[in-house]
């Protein structure tokens, strides 16, 4: 959606309002007064798509013990974390970009603050697990990225038109399961069992029962 800048006189009083309702939403004034007009003239703006989105997350994730969102969503991104339970309990960060004007819905990046080698090279198994077994189900080179314990994963947008809280879900489906799959993994660490069987059951309950973001 392409913008300009118009030169237009407003209250001061208004204009204080604004600002807070806009510090509120932790967004621009700019951005509050489209989103007032947008809305007055019934017209859903790219920035009203996300925030429906992240708004059905984080209302999923208030109700979960699995995940917890680390800071309100701003307009583009969402930060949630999990607890890994492992050496020195390292805390899981994933965190949801999502675009305003592109063919792919937006990227999940997956991240763990350590130094420690071993668990750096647990999380790249992990991660190249994950991604084999996505390739298995899916028939295509998973769109992701893996390195220094780092994952990264294009969400495409569904075929059909979706809502914002259909979309919301489906992030959280896609997190909650990848966290899930994680967690069966280190769990059988040192090598007591190969988890893989069951992760790879646990992602095809996720693609027979969820909304997809391949």
């Amino acid at each position: 959606m392409n913008k300009s800048v118009y030169s237009i006189v407003l209250s001061d009083d208004v204009v204080a309002e604004i600002d807070r309702l806009a510090y509120r939403e932790g967004t621009s004034r700019s951005n509050m007064i489209n989103q007032i007009l947008a809305q007055y003239v019934s017209y859903t703006t790219p920035e009203k798509r996300l925030s429906d989105i992240f708004s059905k997350a984080v209302e999923l994730v208030d109700s979960m013990d699995q995940l917890q969102v680390m800071l309100q969503p701003s307009d583009t991104h969402l930060a949630l974390k999990s607890a890994l339970r492992y050496k020195y309990n390292p805390t899981v960060k994933y965190s949801v970009e999502l675009y305003k004007n592109s063919d792919a819905l937006g990227e999940l990046r997956v991240t763990m603050r350590t130094q420690s080698r071993d668990l750096i090279d647990c999380m790249n198994g992990f991660f190249t697990l994950w991604a084999a077994v996505e390739r298995s189900f899916l028939a295509f080179e998973p769109p992701c990225s893996i390195g220094a314990g780092r994952y990264s994963r294009t969400l495409r947008r569904p075929e059909t038109p979706q809502t914002g809280e259909a979309l919301g879900q489906a992030i959280i489906d896609y997190v909650e399961t990848l966290d899930k799959c994680m967690k069966l993994y280190f769990a059988a660490l040192p090598a007591d069992s190969d988890p893989t069987r069951k992760i790879a059951q646990t992602y095809e309950d996720y693609m027979n029962n969820h909304l997809l973001l391949m």
